[in-house]
C-alpha cells in the first residue's frame, strides 16, 4: 500500500497541534501512523511570534527515499525549513503546470486550401 507522508490533526479546540506522520494513503487522518517524523505547532507561545516545528530530518529523508509522497501542506513546510528544494518534484504548482495539454496545431481552412490548389493548378 503506497505511504503518505501527511499531517494528523491532534488537541482540543482552538488549539490544534499536527504531527507529520508517514501513514498508510488510504487509512484516515488520525489513525494510528507507521511513524511519528515530527510535531508542528501553529500557534505562537506566549511571548513569542514564532510557530514551532521539531522534526527528524533523517527519517522525513528516509521516507522520501523509500517513496512516501507527502500533501500539499508538508511540501509547503518542508520547502520553508529547507528540507525540499521550492520547486521540487513534489511542489503542488509544478505537477498542475506539467500535466496541461499543449494545443493540437490547427488545421488548414478550406479556403487556403483551395489558394494552394488553384496556385498550383497554374504552375
Amino acid at each position: 500500500m503506497p505511504m503518505r507522508i501527511r499531517l494528523a490533526m491532534h488537541g482540543k479546540t482552538h488549539q490544534k497541534v499536527f504531527h507529520l506522520v508517514a501513514i498508510h494513503q488510504r487509512t484516515r487522518r488520525d489513525a494510528r501512523p507507521a511513524e511519528l517524523l515530527g510535531v508542528y505547532n501553529p500557534h505562537a507561545a506566549p511571548g513569542q511570534t514564532h510557530k514551532t516545528v521539531q522534526w527528524s530530518v533523517d527519517r522525513i529523508r528516509y521516507w522520501l527515499h523509500v517513496g512516501a509522497v507527502p500533501s500539499k501542506s508538508v511540501v509547503k513546510l518542508l520547502e520553508l525549513g529547507n528540507i525540499l528544494k521550492p520547486g521540487s518534484v513534489y511542489h503542488p504548482h509544478r505537477a498542475s503546470s506539467a500535466s496541461k495539454p499543449t494545443a493540437a496545431p490547427t488545421p488548414p481552412k478550406l479556403s487556403e486550401l483551395r489558394e494552394r490548389i488553384a496556385k498550383a493548378e497554374k504552375l
